[in-house]
C-alpha cells in the first residue's frame, strides 16, 4: 500500500522536518523530502513498502511499539532523545560515505484521519537534537587550527568551531588523522616558522617571535629533531 492522496503528500512533503508515515499493519507507506535529505537516502523505493516499523528491532527494543499501536486509536506522543541506529540504517538502505558518527533524535507520533474522523495513518516526525558529524567537522577543526595557529593552543575554541565538545572532536580528529588536534597545531606552526626562516628581513628570533614561538624555548628543539638542522642552519641550507 503506497499513500495516494496527492495534497496529504504535498502537505506532508512540504514539512522541513523528517516525517514517515505507516499503515495499520506498520508498513511505510511515504517518507518526505526532508526524511530522505537528513538520513542521506537517494531515493523512498528502499524504504517505502520495504520497511515495518512493527518489525525494526530498535523500535522493539526502545518499548515503542505500544505507542505506535495506541496511535492508531488516535493518541499523540512525543519521546526525547533516542540514539538513531545509524550501522543498521546505513546498512539497510546502502547508505555510503556518511561523516554522521552519532545522531539523537525526539520523535513525535501522530494520527492521521480521514474525512470521516478515522485513523488510517500514523505518521512519525523527527527533530534532530544532537548530530556529531566527522569528517566535516574535522575539516572545519583544521581550517580553524590554521587560521589561529600563530595563537596559544585553545581547545575550548576550536572544538567551538567544529561543533563539538572539546572531549569528541579529540577522539574524532584522531580517529580520522591519526594525529592528535595540538600536535596538527604543531605542525602549522611548524609550517609557519619555516617560511618565516626565509624572510631574510628577520632575524631567526625575530622569526620564532612573529610565530608565537621563544626561540631559546622547546620548538626549536623540535624544530631540529624535525628538520636535522638549527633554525640558523636551515636558514644558512636555502641561501648558499
Amino acid at each position: 500500500m503506497i499513500l495516494n492522496d496527492s495534497f496529504l503528500i504535498n502537505f506532508i512533503d512540504g514539512i522541513p522536518y523528517p516525517i514517515q508515515v505507516y499503515a495499520p499493519d506498520g508498513t511505510s507507506v511515504m517518507v518526505n523530502k526532508a526524511m530522505l535529505k537528513d538520513f542521506n537516502l537517494d531515493c523512498p523505493d528502499k524504504i517505502v513498502e520495504k520497511y515495518n516499523l512493527f518489525k525494526d528491532a530498535t523500535v522493539i527494543k526502545e518499548g515503542l511499539i505500544p505507542y505506535a499501536k495506541r496511535t492508531f486509536k488516535g493518541e499523540t506522543f512525543t519521546i526525547a532523545d533516542i540514539k538513531v541506529p545509524l550501522e543498521d540504517i546505513n546498512l539497510r538502505y546502502g547508505v555510503k560515505d556518511s561523516d554522521i558518527e552519532a545522531m539523537y533524535l525526539d520523535i513525535t507520533m501522530f494520527p492521521v484521519y480521514d474525512n470521516k474522523g478515522k485513523v488510517i495513518y500514523a505518521a512519525v516526525m523527527f527533530i534532530n537534537k544532537h548530530i556529531y558529524r566527522g569528517k566535516k567537522e574535522i575539516e572545519k577543526a583544521k581550517k580553524y587550527i590554521e587560521m589561529h595557529c600563530l595563537e596559544d593552543f585553545n581547545i575550548n575554541e576550536v572544538a567551538k568551531a567544529a561543533y563539538h565538545s572539546p572531549t569528541h572532536l579529540t577522539r574524532l580528529f584522531k580517529k580520522h588523522t591519526g594525529t592528535t588536534l595540538y600536535e596538527y597545531y604543531t605542525t602549522c606552526k611548524f609550517i609557519k616558522l619555516q617560511k618565516k626562516l626565509l624572510d631574510l628581513n628577520l632575524s631567526v628570533a625575530q622569526a620564532f617571535n612573529a610565530c608565537g614561538l621563544d626561540y631559546n624555548g622547546h620548538f626549536a628543539k623540535i624544530f631540529k629533531e624535525k628538520t636535522g638542522f638549527s633554525p640558523s642552519e636551515y636558514r644558512k641550507q636555502h641561501f648558499n
